[in-house]
């Protein structure tokens, strides 16, 4: 349906939702591919070692992809994943930075960012991950109910993001 990344990031943005999903299917399709045969079979390993709930695991193969593949901006968004899984909200926040450095439009990284910054209490800083999610991909439901609760506990919590 959609031929390249740009054009499914700009049906994002449409209004028929029906196509975003499609977008959002593409894009992830698309963004799980590193181009490296080995370092793509470990990280489905690690896909599947997080499927299986068997996180430490999961995140000792996402490690090894991104030493084979450090540019993969997926690499760092599944490690990301796993330590927020894991609690460690402050690793998860620095590999979601790292997606975002690679992948500017991983509207993923933004919100889970956001979901991090939450989960410290940093509700000025997850309002800014969760606007910048939505601005790639606005009919994110859950990002946008986030952003919501974000933005009612914003003048309660403190902050380092301006």
């Amino acid at each position: 349906m959609f031929s390249s990344e740009q054009e499914a990031l700009r049906a994002l943005k449409g209004q028929d939702r029906v196509s975003a999903a499609n977008a959002e299917a593409f894009l992830w399709r698309h963004w799980c591919q590193s181009g490296d045969l080995e370092a793509d079979r470990v990280f489905r390993n690690g896909v599947d070692a997080m499927q299986r709930g068997e996180l430490e695991l999961a995140e000792t193969l996402f490690g090894k992809v991104l030493e084979m593949a450090p540019q993969f901006a997926e690499g760092w968004n599944k490690r990301a994943t796993i330590r927020y899984l894991r609690q460690n909200f402050a690793a998860s926040i620095g590999d979601c930075q790292e997606t975002l450095t690679r992948n500017p439009n991983h509207f993923g990284a933004s919100a889970g960012q956001g979901l991090c910054h939450m989960a410290l209490d940093e509700y000025r800083e997850a309002v800014i991950c969760f606007r910048r999610a939505l601005e790639i991909h606005p009919h994110l439901h859950a990002v946008q109910q986030n952003l919501t609760l974000a933005q009612s506990q914003a003048s309660i919590g403190e902050g380092y993001l301006h």
